[in-house]
């Protein structure tokens, strides 16, 4: 059988592969050059990021297909509904990128309260000339220690936000529909180990408590955050969306930012991507990056381990 890796897969995941009996091809075909290369070299199997897209009509003119797999977290660019109804798998390793998503959420989060996101736009332009000046700007920063972090979406990749933050001396409270508690897991380099208990409550306790709130709710069709509430949340509250473009309002956002409520945010994922709003991009109230929360070296590897696993079982 013939493995399509169209957007890259790692070594391991490919390796495991072939070594389960299966052609890898590892090339980067044109998405509309994608139809021929299937039926051409009869592909089995098709592995995506976020690049590629797998519509109804490709799998409609692509008989031979019976699996189609995200190296990824968020399935936008895959009809999955459409795949599932007609026989096709469709597979992906959510939990693979936890850990890595969790460590962007504190990137942006140690960034924004140090002022990073705006001082390293203006030092190489002003600080030979203006120092004494920006060293004032910035000095205003504050620690996490000791701040109240809000979780919306206590899934796998929740928990690995709340361990860090745990592990920094912040409260964490946790907000989701499903799960109602967990239990947080701190293992240390001398193989010691604590165990935090951790019951979520309704998002209106997150929302006026939290100094700093992170979304981490993928399968929702309307927005969480919109100016409703924002209203509820502390002023000067700092947010973080690495999970989903949609579900945080991003007019609302700004506006919020423009009166005081919102002091900064950091953003990894857009409404309007790949082509995020310019509002976003030009404001220097929000720490910015383009989709790479999952995009770690280690993440790859357990992401391409995963992934070949479950199409070993599935096809083999």
């Amino acid at each position: 059988m013939k493995i399509l890796a169209n957007d890259g897969l790692s070594k391991s995941g490919i390796d495991a592969l072939e070594k389960g009996g299966f052609e890898v091809l590892d090339v980067k075909v044109a998405q509309n050059q994608l139809e021929n290369y299937i039926n051409d070299n009869s592909i089995d199997a098709i592995l995506v990021g976020t690049a590629t897209q797998v519509q109804q009509e490709l799998m409609d003119n692509c008989p031979s297909l019976k699996l189609i797999g995200l190296c990824g977290v968020n399935m936008e660019n895959i009809d999955v509904d459409y795949a599932i109804d007609n026989g096709l798998y469709v597979i992906n390793a959510p939990k693979a990128a936890s850990s890595s998503v969790a460590e962007l959420v504190f990137s942006h989060l140690f960034g924004m309260v140090r002022f990073l996101h705006s001082s390293n736009r203006e030092m190489p332009l002003e600080g030979d000339s203006r120092f004494a000046a920006l060293q004032k700007a910035y000095a205003q920063g504050t620690e996490l220690r000791g701040k109240t972090l809000g979780i919306i979406g206590f899934d796998k990749t929740g928990q690995e936000v709340a361990k860090i933050a745990i592990g920094l001396g912040m409260t964490v409270l946790a907000t989701d529909n499903q799960v109602q508690n967990a239990s947080i897991t701190l293992e240390f380099f001398n193989n010691q180990k604590m165990v935090f208990a951790i019951d979520t409550i309704p998002l209106d306790g997150v929302l006026k408590e939290a100094d700093f709130i992170s979304l981490h709710t993928s399968e929702q069709e309307d927005y969480i955050l919109t100016a409703k509430e924002f209203d509820k949340m502390k002023d000067g509250v700092g947010i973080i969306n690495t999970a989903k473009g949609g579900i945080l309002h991003e007019v609302d956002l700004v506006k919020a930012i423009e009166e005081g409520k919102v002091q900064y945010a950091g953003l990894d994922v857009y409404e309007t991507q790949p082509t995020p709003a310019v509002q976003l991009l030009m404001n220097p109230e929000i720490s910015l990056t383009p989709n790479i929360g999952a995009s770690t070296l280690e993440a790859q590897e357990r992401t391409g381990l995963e992934l070949a696993k479950q199409i070993i079982e599935l096809l083999r």
